[in-house]
């Protein structure tokens, strides 16, 4: 079922009644570029689908999918940085996709979110995307603890029908032939993204994000071609705090406030 933006009064009437409080608040990332609708209760984002939206760059015009979209955190990130996208989300749960749909639709730029199944995905998406970007549950299922609240612990947690593995296969189906993928993932996963990648998808760029310098890194930012044959490239990755404080250093500043880009592609190589 697709959302389409509607910003209209009781757009989200199914879930809270009219005459209550409402079950969602206003939130602002990118120095209040973006507008983001976030449960009270449930998952929020924090800084990965900003950084995720910071490495996306496809062509001009490009048709982009955000896979899991969630609120559309990262999707609005993108879309904010380059309205000349054709940007669409995709989100199982209902709440989330009708907050990203009612945030989308005040941005005025081209879009659409799909309230649908990544596994088995509405049939109008096809592979006809030049990109989709993706922030994927980061444990798998059965391991960790995990959170007591549902929507919460569906977007932290894989569930047993959908391993990442899975995830990935399903995401490279809805690109276009030499489509790219770009995903934001746990560190301790990259062994399970680059299997999953391998055979299906070459070119891969690993990007680390380390939480300050001398610490492994945390986060990794992966970007991978359907049928690409080349090398895999490993990059300096960004720091984001200053040593022992919680100031983000300038890179990092840039890119979470300013809405500053992440170069993936520092040799071209697209």
């Amino acid at each position: 079922m697709v959302l389409m933006s509607d910003p209209s009064p009781g757009f989200l009437s199914p879930f809270g009644r009219p005459d209550g409080p409402p079950a969602w608040r206003e939130d602002a990332l990118l120095g209040g570029r973006v507008r983001l609708l976030q449960p009270l209760a449930g998952y929020r984002a924090a800084i990965d689908p900003v950084l995720l939206a910071a490495a996306a760059d496809p062509a001009p015009g490009a048709r982009v999918l955000d896979a899991g979209t969630g609120t559309g955190a990262a999707l609005l990130c993108l879309a904010a940085r380059r309205p000349d996208l054709d940007v669409t989300g995709l989100e199982l749960q209902a709440l989330p996709a009708a907050l990203a749909a009612m945030a989308l639709a005040h941005t005025g730029g081209r879009g659409r979110i799909w309230a649908g199944d990544l596994g088995h995905p509405p049939p109008e998406l096809g592979p006809a995307f030049d990109m989709v970007i993706t922030n994927p549950p980061y444990r798998a299922a059965g391991t960790g603890t995990e959170a007591p609240h549902a929507q919460r612990r569906r977007a932290h947690h894989e569930t047993p029908d959908m391993p990442l593995a899975r995830w990935i296969a399903c995401c490279l189906a809805l690109l276009k032939p030499r489509g790219r993928l770009l995903l934001i993932q746990r560190a301790d996963r990259l062994d399970a993204i680059v299997s999953a990648l391998q055979g299906p998808a070459g070119d891969l760029t690993i990007f680390p994000v380390w939480p300050r310098a001398g610490q492994p890194a945390h986060r990794v930012i992966v970007a991978a071609r359907k049928g690409g044959r080349g090398p895999l490239r490993l990059l300096a990755g960004l720091c984001l705090h200053e040593n022992d404080s919680s100031r983000y250093t300038p890179d990092a500043e840039a890119v979470l406030r300013d809405a500053a880009a992440l170069d993936l592609d520092p040799r071209g190589r697209r």
